[in-house]
């Protein structure tokens, strides 16, 4: 029983560390550096909470399955373990993603914003920084049509 607790143990430490995609509009990626971007500017329309799903990858597909299988190695003997350690490693594998799902997502916002030149457009990031309507905002436009808001210093 140590051991699967170990591996438990193990297993949320990893998720909780997730290599999770930074929404937040003031973090950049380090492809992001280097790189222009196109600046324009306008005005907050309408600020609406959202949630930002979460991510399900391997790791915790593999680290459920892991912990799964040891827990399951524990019940029975002989032969049962070996059936127990499998089924018990597809239980820990399903809810294994299903965890590192629900740990990974963020609350963001959607932020509708009419630019200068009177189009107006939504992005979606993490809600790390409040806006409000009225507000003058800047929006940096990369590749890819990749978006993000930001205040006006």
């Amino acid at each position: 029983m140590k051991t699967a607790l170990i591996a438990l143990v193990c297993t949320v430490g990893l998720l909780a560390g997730c290599a999770t995609p930074n929404t937040a509009g003031e973090v950049y990626s380090r492809r992001d550096t280097l790189r222009a971007m196109d600046v324009r500017y306008g005005e907050v329309l309408m600020v609406v909470p959202v949630v930002i799903d979460g991510r399900a990858t391997r790791l915790g597909l593999v680290g459920g399955g892991a912990v799964g299988h040891a827990i399951g190695r524990e019940i029975g003997d002989g032969g049962g373990r070996r059936v127990a350690g499998a089924v018990g490693a597809v239980a820990g594998a399903i809810a294994g993603q299903a965890i590192e799902k629900e740990i990974t997502k963020q609350d963001g916002l959607e932020i509708t914003i009419e630019m200068d030149n009177g189009r107006v457009i939504a992005i979606v990031q993490a809600a790390t920084v409040e806006f409000f309507e009225g507000e003058r905002v800047r929006v940096l436009t990369g590749r890819g049509g990749h978006a993000r808001v930001l205040k006006i210093r």
